[in-house]
């Protein structure tokens, strides 16, 4: 049955609510939540249903039909309630459909059947989000690492205070393992020996070395459940030791025994988690781990809270995209360049092009990201540039915001961003409209610093009866921008239905 707790809906129905739904591998969840001057949320409504996304996922790589009809059923309902409370709403899949060769088929009945857009999320955003749930409100020099363990997955992040400044996803979680080593029932010295190998060397195969504090803080129920099982006289925090007598005490029960400790599911799988938790505080030599309770829901609440808050663009989505320039040792002046320059593109024709605040960082991102296709080969380094965002990771993009960077960045030069390419005509409408304004934009950006020498010190732009009049002020000659500029004025009329 699923737990709950609510609050009257009809108690300061006046007031927004958010809506956070988590489809992980063991259950869905859902939280409703209101805002308050301080920061903080009152909860208003909480359910957890034990769907098991993830049942035989990590074995036969697709989730049953009648697996998805549960998820289904649970995610009808999640959704007339945040109707209900009249809560906006962000629904995110973990590593179950994240893996599940047949998630995007899942993900579309899933709009069909319930109107809401199931964001599968990446690995590393899942870690970010996580710590922003269980850091917040943190002292801003405070230095901490967050673990979470999830049934596929296990995410960690390194932050300051409560912005993540490393972020790790390791495919190893709880029912991976189980389903790995059939543990679910007592688990032989022998088996438990190869359970402890395999889980070791994935952490040594994923897990670089890194600096961070020797005490990590555990979001997650498994977490939670195996401190609390070692820990004496029912602490939240447990040592290294008493982690890894845990793994020997579960090891030796059979289910039956586990079952009339944890409840049934939890029983299940509880040794898998529990030798997860040994294996990454062994490869971080971690001197204990302190349970909280708040995570991935807590995050995105609060990650919609601060994107609400937002008129400028994101910073932590700027650096993270900059960090992912360096790794191609991309051109970072000129990438500094060409963002400042279509970003007030963006904000000064904000009456022409009629997009959402939220496509700001989509375009800064691009913007910063445009060149970085170079690392493989100039000739054709828009389509390299394409391929490096959407396999890449930006924490703090969805996985929907990540493939429009990919293809704003694109069509910043050469093929012109027209409904027939190839990539472009599958696109709803909305999503193609604004890659089309936007890659027009960059590629004007891109134009004022055609000579990567920064002689544009601003741009003004403002439209002017049937025209667009662009003002650069310069240091020094920009004759080649100018002419460059003036190139893309045919797609911009196309595009704006302005003269440049």
């Amino acid at each position: 049955m699923p737990t709950s707790r609510s609050a009257s809906p009809a108690r300061g129905l006046h007031l927004r609510i958010l809506g956070a739904i988590d489809v992980g591998t063991n259950a869905v969840r859902l939280e409703l939540a209101r805002p308050l001057p301080d920061g903080s949320f009152e909860l208003v409504h909480t359910e957890r249903d034990p769907v098991r996304p993830g049942e035989g996922v990590f074995k036969t790589g697709r989730i049953p039909r009648e697996v998805e009809q549960r998820l289904l059923s649970t995610l009808r309902r999640y959704a007339a309630l945040a109707r209900r409370h009249r809560a906006r709403v962000r629904a995110v899949a973990t590593s179950a459909v994240r893996e599940a060769k047949n998630g995007p088929d899942v993900v579309a009945r899933v709009h069909a059947a319930t109107g809401l857009e199931l964001e599968v999320i990446s690995g590393k955003e899942e870690a970010r989000l996580i710590a922003l749930g269980v850091l917040r409100g943190q002292p801003p020099r405070a230095h901490n690492l967050v673990v979470d363990i999830g049934g596929g997955s296990t995410e960690i992040a390194v932050a300051v205070g409560d912005h993540p400044t490393s972020l790790f996803t390791v495919a190893i979680g709880s029912v991976r393992l189980t389903e790995t080593f059939d543990s679910m029932g007592k688990v032989p010295p022998k088996r438990l020996e190869l359970m402890r190998t395999f889980a070791a060397e994935a952490f040594q195969r994923s897990l670089p070395r890194f600096t961070h504090p020797r005490r990590a803080l555990g979001s997650s129920g498994t977490i939670g459940t195996i401190v609390s099982f070692a820990a004496e006289g029912g602490r939240r925090v447990a040592t290294r030791k008493r982690i890894r007598r845990a793994v020997e005490m579960l090891a030796a029960m059979g289910l039956d025994e586990r079952r009339r400790i944890f409840d049934a599911r939890r029983g299940e799988i509880v040794v898998a988690g529990a030798v997860v938790l040994e294996a990454v505080m062994d490869r971080l030599g971690l001197e204990s781990i302190t349970a909280v309770e708040t995570g991935l829901r807590q995050g995105l609440l609060v990650d919609m809270l601060e994107r609400e808050g937002r008129d400028a663009p994101d910073a932590s989505t700027g650096e993270a995209s900059r960090a992912l320039g360096r790794r191609f040792a991309f051109d970072e002046v000129h990438a500094d360049q060409v963002a400042r320059v279509a970003l007030a593109l963006f904000d000064d024709l904000a009456g022409l092009h009629g997009l959402p605040a939220a496509a700001r960082p989509i375009l800064e991102a691009a913007a910063l990201l445009h060149d970085v296709g170079s690392a493989v080969s100039y000739g054709k380094h828009h389509k390299h540039t394409h391929y490096l965002i959407a396999n890449g990771d930006i924490p703090g993009f969805s996985d929907r915001e990540r493939q429009l960077v990919a293809l704003v960045a694109r069509y910043h030069r050469r093929s012109p961003p027209d409904r027939e390419r190839p990539d472009l005509s599958l696109l709803p409408p909305s999503d193609f409209r604004m890659v089309r304004k936007l890659a027009t934009l960059l590629r004007l950006a891109d134009s004022c610093d055609r000579s990567h020498h920064q002689l544009v010190r601003s741009v003004r732009a403002r439209v002017t009866g049937g025209a667009v009049e662009l003002v650069l002020r310069s240091r020094g000659p920009i004759d080649l921008e100018v002419w460059d500029a003036e190139r893309e004025g045919a797609l911009f009329r196309k595009v704006f239905g302005r003269r440049l």
